[in-house]
């Protein structure tokens, strides 16, 4: 009974007494409404929680609802590609029917000798 009544008390004595910063400012104005939230009205309904139940058509083949990814994927959607495999007497075979030409390789750049500077003793450097 005695906690009851100091609770009281101290419940009426705070309708009196204010916090400096509510008795001028923002704060003492009677519509402010204070930063933080109850509990109850933090989250009222949970983000993962859908609003309403999804409409998924499944009366058409051509509708239903189809979620995977390599049904429409269209880079694999290509034909296979064609590989041989050549065996060693493959080989020895084409290389012998192949002949090489100088005109199949590119040209060499350095065409001509290189000459040397007389006048670069030292690296090209005057003394």
């Amino acid at each position: 009974m005695a906690k009851a009544a100091a609770t009281s008390l101290f419940q009426n004595l705070r309708r009196f007494i204010k916090k400096p910063w509510e008795i001028t400012g923002v704060c003492s104005d009677p519509e402010y409404m204070g930063p933080l939230r109850k509990a109850a009205e933090y989250r009222v309904r949970c983000p993962a929680t859908p609003e309403q139940q999804a409409i998924i058509p499944t009366s058409n083949p051509e509708t239903v609802y189809d979620i995977k990814y390599y049904s429409r994927d269209q880079r694999r959607n290509r034909p296979p590609i064609r590989r041989t495999i050549l065996k060693k007497a493959d080989v020895e075979k084409m290389m012998k029917e192949k002949t090489f030409d100088v005109n199949d390789f590119p040209p060499v750049f350095l065409t001509g000798a290189v000459e040397e500077d007389i006048n670069a003793v030292g690296g090209g450097y005057q003394k």
